[in-house]
């Protein structure tokens, strides 16, 4: 996969996720919207790689997780994202709301409330977790 389909990918789970909450379904919004911070975080990591490069072992597996701020890490943008956080106190709480997501909410229920907070967390056009994302990527 190129950083490109991570890029694309990332903004179509995002679609995905708005017309789930606008539909009701808020368990499948809430899911997809963790999934598109994970692809915007791993089309950062496809940025980071050279061509012709052979990546360290630990590097490959760390970036096949779902853990967003193992992620982040992965990526190399720890410090960006903590300098960011301390500038912008949206973005800070909307990281926050972001990295409570994981990949074993599918097995989980989750309120109207819960979902709009993730999907406004994440899509926020000015402080949103994508929008910090698309700066690196």
């Amino acid at each position: 996969m190129k950083r490109k389909d991570l890029q694309e990918l990332s903004n179509v789970r995002l679609k995905e996720a708005k017309a789930l909450l606008r539909a009701g379904l808020t368990d499948g919004a809430y899911y997809l919207a963790g999934y598109a911070v994970e692809c915007a975080l791993k089309a950062c990591i496809a940025k980071s790689t050279q061509r012709h490069e052979f990546p360290e072992k630990k590097k490959v597996t760390d970036s096949y997780s779902h853990d967003l701020l193992g992620l982040v890490k992965v990526a190399g943008l720890i410090e960006a994202r903590l300098n960011h956080a301390a500038t912008d106190a949206a973005f800070r709480i909307n990281w926050e709301v972001a990295q409570a997501w994981s990949e074993q909410s599918r097995y989980e229920r989750h309120e109207l409330a819960d979902a709009r907070l993730l999907l406004e967390a994440v899509g926020d056009t000015l402080h949103g977790v994508i929008a910090w994302r698309k700066r690196h990527w």
